[in-house]
């Protein structure tokens, strides 16, 4: 392998971290990709920052040996910029004080945070402008415009007015299922269709092991695929979850496009994250149709490329990169 010199300074260091893993790609100004690397997710709330930009320095060091860099020393930074979309970088505040712990590890010359919902936003569009909605364990929007202006939600949960995401959509399953046997809700095939997916007799048993350990909190996730496949045959229970989440989404959209006077523009919406990848009719096409009512130009996508794609693409932009140098790495990650 030829090893890259200083003199030929790569212009992006493109970080996406998600709470379950993180990408790198060191990327020349032409849209190159010199290096990639991956590590574990990335979660300052429970690991300390200082804890969490470690696991990114785990990703960085493996695209820096692929791309056969020298080790970095004080001023060498491996990158011109380091272009970070970040999981838990939900407030300004937040961004900043990651900016700080991210640009002291020197690993480029200057340093941007964002939210790691505009990697996604800016994977699914050709230049830094529409909105995004992100719907995979949480849910979280975005919005840009080329001239810099954003828009966007705390996406802390609850507290902020947030609903939905695999997380909520699992709960709320399991909440109408629990009522349903025991007689305090409608009757819903959930109540048979959940505890029978983890093995269960009965939602008491089921409930019995989730509350005391027998069942490992990391598996709720696959009960989102269940609620979705009792909503397709039919039932009114599952289907009324389903059709809540598609209107959550639509009104995050329509928000945020109005915040950047785009409700009337033709403009792209990116939908991207698990739930939204998967398609499900009953929750795409809800969504296609109240989105079309409330913003008719509105160009609806759903993304599965992967978004240090667009942590990559919101570095060639903020470094001035040549013409090519976009659909270069676009090839790269297609």
């Amino acid at each position: 392998m030829t090893r890259t010199t200083r003199t030929s300074l790569p212009s992006v260091l493109a970080v996406d971290a998600g709470n379950s893993k993180t990408d790198v790609a060191l990327i020349a100004a032409d849209g190159t990709v010199l290096g990639t690397g991956r590590s574990g997710g990335f979660q300052p709330p429970r690991h300390g920052v200082e804890a969490a930009v470690d696991v990114l320095g785990q990703a960085v060091a493996e695209a820096v040996a692929a791309a056969g860099l020298p080790a970095a020393g004080p001023g060498s930074p491996y990158a011109a910029r380091v272009s970070a979309c970040l999981a838990n970088a939900d407030l300004p505040v937040e961004e900043r004080r990651l900016a700080d712990a991210i640009g002291a590890r020197g690993w480029g010359a200057a340093t941007d945070v964002r939210n790691d919902t505009f990697a996604v936003l800016r994977a699914g569009v050709d230049e830094p402008r529409g909105v995004a909605v992100v719907c995979g364990a949480g849910i979280n929007c975005v919005g840009m415009t080329p001239d810099g202006r954003t828009a966007r939600f705390p996406a802390l949960g609850r507290i902020s007015g947030d609903w939905g995401g695999g997380g909520s959509l699992a709960e709320e399953a399991l909440w109408c299922a629990a009522r349903a046997e025991d007689g305090r809700g409608g009757a819903t095939e959930l109540a048979r269709a959940l505890p029978a997916h983890l093995g269960h007799d009965s939602m008491a048993s089921l409930i019995e092991a989730l509350h005391l350990g027998g069942v490992p909190h990391g598996r709720r996730h696959e009960l989102t695929a269940v609620l979705f496949a009792v909503a397709a045959a039919g039932d009114p229970v599952a289907l009324s979850l389903v059709h809540r989440q598609a209107d959550e989404i639509v009104a995050m959209a329509s928000v945020a496009l109005s915040r950047l006077g785009l409700l009337d523009e033709e403009v792209p919406v990116v939908l991207g994250g698990g739930v939204l990848a998967a398609r499900h009719p009953q929750l795409n096409d809800r969504i296609a149709t109240a989105l079309t009512a409330r913003a008719p130009r509105a160009l609806i996508t759903v993304i599965t490329a992967p978004p240090v794609l667009g942590a990559g693409l919101l570095g060639l932009d903020a470094v001035g990169s040549p013409p090519g140098a976009h659909e270069k790495l676009r090839t790269h990650f297609g």
